[in-house]
């Protein structure tokens, strides 16, 4: 299953985002996360060091990699340069399943408290005026394009803050995706603005407060966004004492807060992934992306008869 974090920039999505993924990863869970966030700290969040999240390989500086691994031999992709981040898979693409072993992971990936982690890296000084942060996801994108997971497998993805999430196809790529909200006008402002955006592509949209303190905010809360809301995070000691530097087992986590992640849990679990329709959604915004700036002869790169899921894995 794939999972999204989106919300209002500090909203305390890339502290639930953690959260979540220890409390799979504590359950046992099968776990690969990906920070595709452009302020990069789900690394720490999860328990590494500063010195350690600024030495981890990056998907964006491995785009090459990436590319040339997963074309495998499919003859509409002539080479790796050829490729852009919406380029869907087709017959011949080099699949990947998310617990595997090959290059991509190899190169891009680290162990971190039983979850495979990797980042799609820092937009930094060299990027300023030159590139947009897209360039950067749009690796991630390309891999989950080409990933085949099942039911009991979780990759979990903390996103960009704010609408900048919707300015590719990678907003498809979900089975659930989890909007953060705060208690506040602006907060809400944003989910609305998410919910608009999503709703011609069957995105499930799936509200949970944070930063809650009173009945008054779980009021406004169900007020605002109605039956969108899943439930909510109250104020953690836990979540204090991490952001100190003293992580703590999740498994100490407040009932309440707990409770909230079981729920999210079940929703997730809840979810049948429609196999055509997410082959369908990448080869759209591929063929957008190749009419608007890409080149309109990328359009050759989609296989009509192929459809990506568990049935083409060998």
């Amino acid at each position: 299953m794939k999972i999204a974090f989106v919300g209002k920039g500090g909203s305390g999505k890339t502290t639930l985002s953690s959260l979540f993924v220890a409390y799979l990863a504590g359950a046992g869970r099968p776990v690969l996360a990906i920070d595709a966030d452009i302020n990069q700290h789900l690394a720490v969040a999860l328990g590494a060091t500063e010195e350690e999240a600024l030495a981890w390989p990056t998907l964006g500086d491995n785009m090459a990699l990436i590319k040339d691994h997963l074309r495998g031999d499919n003859p509409r992709i002539p080479d790796a340069a050829s490729m852009i981040k919406t380029t869907p898979p087709g017959r011949g693409s080099r699949l990947v399943r998310p617990f595997e072993d090959n290059p991509i992971f190899a190169a891009c990936f680290r162990q971190l408290g039983g979850v495979r982690l990797g980042v799609t890296g820092q937009f930094d000084e060299d990027d300023l005026g030159v590139k947009c942060y897209h360039s950067k996801v749009g690796a991630a994108e390309l891999l989950l394009n080409h990933m085949v997971d099942v039911d009991g497998e979780y990759v979990v993805m903390d996103m960009t803050a704010g609408a900048d999430a919707f300015a590719s196809g990678l907003f498809t790529r979900f089975d659930v995706t989890f909007l953060v909200c705060e208690p506040t006008v602006r907060s809400v402002g944003v989910y609305r603005q998410y919910a608009d955006y999503a709703r011609d592509f069957g995105v499930r949209l799936v509200v949970v407060g944070n930063k809650v303190t009173d009945d008054e905010d779980v009021e406004f809360l169900r007020e605002q966004v109605g039956e969108a809301l899943l439930g909510w995070m109250s104020a953690s000691r836990h979540v204090r004492a991490a952001e100190r530097g003293a992580a703590r087992p999740i498994s100490e986590l407040e009932p309440a807060n707990l409770s909230t992640l079981r729920a999210m849990h079940a929703a997730v679990d809840a979810e049948q992934r429609d196999w055509a329709r997410y082959q369908r959604q990448a080869v759209e915004f591929h063929l957008r992306n190749a009419q608007a700036w890409a080149g309109a002869e990328l359009a050759s790169q989609v296989d009509p008869e192929f459809v990506l899921g568990p049935q083409v894995v060998v």
